[in-house]
């Protein structure tokens, strides 16, 4: 199942935190549904390498949040992307296509509460960082 989306490296600003995030959140989301193809195709090697790789971007997403900053926004998010890394350890040792389904809602639900902060919130909060 190759349905990744093309991104060439001249269409990503780095210096944009917004769109890095919105990046991580597109790749989690295909990991998780490419690790669902695998576990309906018994492909047990390739379900665990894409549930590895949406764990890790989890990870590096919970790692980045700012707890001082953030405050319980950021605390409520630890605590779903925890959530989460548990339903995908369940997913994989239990075949249980269900809990990805989960994962996926729960990050795209995340990635649309992302893509509504307006820009110029967006534009502050990097004018602020610098």
């Amino acid at each position: 199942m190759q349905n990744s989306v093309e991104t060439s490296s001249d269409d990503i600003n780095f210096d944009d935190p917004h769109q890095l995030i919105e990046l991580l959140m597109d790749g989690a989301i295909e990991s998780v549904n490419s690790a669902k193809y695998h576990m309906s195709q018994n492909d047990v090697a390739h379900k665990g390498e894409d549930i590895s790789k949406a764990m890790s971007i989890l990870t590096g997403l919970m790692s980045s949040l700012d707890m001082e900053q953030g405050g319980e926004i950021s605390a409520n998010l630890t605590s779903l992307y925890d959530y989460m890394l548990t339903k995908l350890v369940e997913a994989n040792v239990s075949d249980l296509s269900e809990n990805l389904d989960e994962v996926a809602e729960l990050l795209n639900e995340i990635k649309t509460g992302w893509a509504a902060i307006p820009k110029e919130v967006r534009q502050e909060f990097a004018d602020n960082q610098q």
